[in-house]
């Protein structure tokens, strides 16, 4: 290899692309008698549940079912965290949600424009909750709690120490210090999800196709949601992406929603992602609030750095965090 070194490498993906030959998620062809999913979101940042009415969908021609909280609570399990904070994740809502855009209910039926009118006529009745956007105000005990179970709104605390920064600041002629907020932000890849989901009764096992790059890492914690072992759980990607970010490692929770899908329906199911669906309610970047303090010298040399940061994830901490920070 060290004789091509310096020299132009040909690519070999590009006349593919470039032709319009590409083969994403959404080109690839679905078994017959896929079903097709919608998912139905919060408009509340934080609010009980009161009630799910869905007989009107169900009585609508084309539509298959109706899936809610209660059902996947009986067929999976909340997702493994990487805390031992007790914060449940489900892959749709249980008893409340906790931002907008969260999935309440999924409905399956013959066709996506079915779903979508057959959506429109579930009832869902919700009792609003206090909600708190600042994540220093979350920190404080007064704040409405997230998850009650937790006690705190602080569901990861590490503390690291090196050397004496007692001393160093202590000897220290100046301390300067800064506040840096940081805000939100978002990932916004040509391609949005899309997954693909099949169930075998006969086994109890799944195949699912989804644009999720990165699908080992997160291999584990949805079998497990799925209650199968992990041999039970295929999970395909296309040979093409339309991006990522980072942002396509939080499909996850729709892998399982739609592999559950699937096995209550009893068909495939499919669901892409819309574009003002992944704007509202896919995952996004931490906004975080940094505390940096500094023990210098006259002579400007540095003795010692203390930094305090809090980041915000959210609603619910999505394995692999609390690793990132």
């Amino acid at each position: 290899m060290t004789d091509q070194l310096g020299k132009p490498v040909r690519r070999k993906e590009d006349p593919a692309l470039l032709s319009g030959r590409g083969r994403y998620a959404d080109d690839l062809p679905v078994p017959v008698g896929t079903l097709h999913a919608h998912v139905i979101r919060s408009p509340h940042a934080h609010a009980d549940i009161v009630r799910i009415d869905a007989e009107q969908a169900l009585a609508h021609d084309g539509v298959w079912a109706v899936i809610t909280g209660e059902d996947v609570r009986k067929l999976s399990d909340p997702f493994l965290a990487a805390v031992k904070t007790p914060v449940q994740q489900w892959t749709l809502a249980v008893e409340r949600v906790r931002y907008v855009g969260e999935p309440v209910a999924v409905v399956v039926a013959d066709s996506r424009y079915i779903a979508e009118d057959a959506a429109e006529l579930v009832t869902i009745d919700y009792q609003p909750r206090q909600a708190v956007l600042d994540p220093v105000e979350a920190c404080n005990s007064a704040a409405p709690l997230l998850h009650p179970q937790a006690r705190t709104n602080e569901i990861s605390v590490r503390d690291f120490r090196y050397g004496d920064p007692d001393g160093a600041f202590a000897r220290a002629d100046r301390r300067i210090a800064m506040t840096v907020p940081f805000p939100r932000l978002s990932f916004t890849p040509i391609e949005c999800y899309v997954v693909v989901a099949q169930h075998n009764a006969a086994e109890n096992s799944y195949d699912v196709l989804a644009n999720f790059q990165g699908p080992f890492s997160m291999h584990p914690v949805m079998a497990r949601a799925l209650r199968v072992p992990g041999p039970k759980l295929r999970l395909r990607i296309p040979p093409d992406s339309g991006g990522s970010f980072g942002i396509k490692l939080s499909i996850f929770p729709y892998i399982v929603l739609i592999a559950l899908a699937a096995r209550i329906a009893g068909r495939p199911v499919k669901w892409t992602e819309d574009r003002i669906e992944h704007l509202v309610a896919a995952s996004s970047g931490p906004n975080r609030v940094t505390q940096i303090e500094a023990a210098v010298t006259k002579d400007g040399r540095i003795l010692g750095l203390k930094l305090d940061q809090l980041e915000d994830y959210g609603a619910f901490l999505r394995a692999p965090t609390a690793a990132s920070p």
